[in-house]
C-alpha cells in the first residue's frame, strides 16, 4: 500500500476526521535526537537520570511498525525523502498541511529543522501534487493547523514555533476562501495546537483545556465539539498526539496509557505502537503524518 507517486485522485483535506486514505510519513533513515521543543529538551537533558538512550534500531523498528498500522487500514502511505541534514524531517506535520485548495508548504522556525521546506516541496512536485501556498509571514507549522470542522479552522501560536504574523497570513488565506480561522496563543510548553486539541470524529475532539485561554473553550462550546479531556501531565507527554482513522479507529502510542484507556471506554479501536524513541525526540505518531485525503 505504500506510494511515492500520485494518481488521478482529488487531492484535498477539508476535515480532519472520516476515513484516512492517504497519508504523508518521513523515512526515518537519518534520524536522531536534536533539540526541537521544551519536550525533547528536557527529555534530552535528563535522559541519564531518566534512563533515556538513543537506541537507531530501535526508532527503524517503531517507526515500521506505525506504518503496518496504516496499511493494515487501508491508509496509502506516502513519503518524503530521508536526507542526512535533515534528521527531523520524520515529523511531517510541520513542514506542509492540507487544504481543500492542495498544499501549504510551511516556514518552521527551529534551527534543525528550516531546511525541512526541500524535501516536503520536493514530494509535492514529484507527486503532482498541487501546492497552494508558502508561508512567507515569519513562521507557522502545520502542527498548528487543526480543521474542526469543514469551513471552520483552528490556528495555534506559541512563539518559539509558530508566530502570530505566520498564523495571521494562513487565516487571511483561510478567510479569503469563505472559512473561519480562529487564532489562539499557546503556552511554548506545549509546542504545537496538535498537542491541545485533536479531531477524533465529527464534533469529538481529545483536548487539553489547561492549555487553551478560557475564550479558546468557549469558542469549542460555541463549535459544539464535544471533548475528551486530556490533563495537563498526559499533554506535555504527547498523550493526545493521535491520529483518527476513521470509523472510530485510533492510532497511538503504547505509553498512552491513560489516553488509551478513556478513548476506549468512549468505544474507539486503539491500535497503539512503541514509539518512545520518537516521543522522546519531541515527537509522537500525530507529528509524524500528515492527511494527504479523507473520505
Amino acid at each position: 500500500m505504500t506510494s511515492n507517486a500520485s494518481e488521478k485522485v482529488q487531492w484535498q483535506v477539508n476535515a480532519q476526521t472520516g476515513v484516512l486514505a492517504d497519508v504523508l510519513l518521513g523515512k526515518p533513515d537519518h534520524f536522531r535526537w536534536v533539540p526541537l521543543n521544551s519536550i525533547s529538551a528536557v527529555n534530552q537533558a535528563n535522559q541519564e537520570q531518566m534512563g533515556y538512550h538513543f537506541d537507531k534500531q530501535k526508532a527503524l523498528g517503531q517507526h515500521q511498525s506505525m506504518v503496518e498500522v496504516y496499511e493494515a487500514n487501508g491508509v496509502r502511505c506516502h513519503f518524503v525523502e530521508a536526507d542526512e541534514g535533515l534528521p527531523s524531517s520524520v515529523f511531517t506535520r510541520d513542514s506542509s498541511f492540507m487544504t481543500p485548495w492542495g498544499a501549504v508548504i510551511t516556514s518552521v522556525q527551529t534551527p534543525p529543522r528550516r531546511q525541512d521546506y526541500a524535501v516536503v516541496s520536493e514530494f509535492y512536485h514529484r507527486a503532482g501534487i498541487p501546492i497552494w501556498k508558502w508561508v512567507t509571514a515569519n513562521h507557522f507549522e502545520g502542527g498548528d493547523f487543526v480543521i474542526v470542522k469543514p469551513g471552520v479552522a483552528l490556528l495555534g501560536w506559541s512563539g518559539d514555533r509558530s508566530t502570530q504574523a505566520g498564523a495571521q497570513q494562513v487565516a487571511r488565506w483561510m478567510e479569503d476562501k469563505g472559512w473561519e480561522a480562529f487564532i489562539v496563543p499557546i503556552p511554548p510548553q506545549f509546542v504545537h495546537m496538535d498537542a491541545v486539541v485533536v479531531m477524533l470524529e465529527e464534533n469529538l475532539a481529545l483536548v487539553c483545556e489547561d492549555a487553551l485561554p478560557g475564550y479558546a473553550i468557549d469558542w469549542l462550546d460555541q463549535q459544539a465539539i464535544e471533548r475528551i479531556i486530556v490533563p495537563y501531565a498526559d499533554c506535555v507527554k504527547l498523550g493526545g498526539n493521535v491520529v483518527s482513522l476513521g470509523n472510530r479507529r485510533v492510532l497511538s502510542m503504547a505509553h498512552n496509557v491513560n489516553i488509551n484507556a478513556r478513548l476506549k471506554e468512549e468505544g474507539f479501536e486503539v491500535t497503539a505502537v512503541d514509539y518512545d524513541m520518537f516521543a522522546i525526540g519531541g515527537g509522537g505518531v500525530h507529528c509524524s503524518c500528515h492527511e494527504l485525503r479523507r473520505e
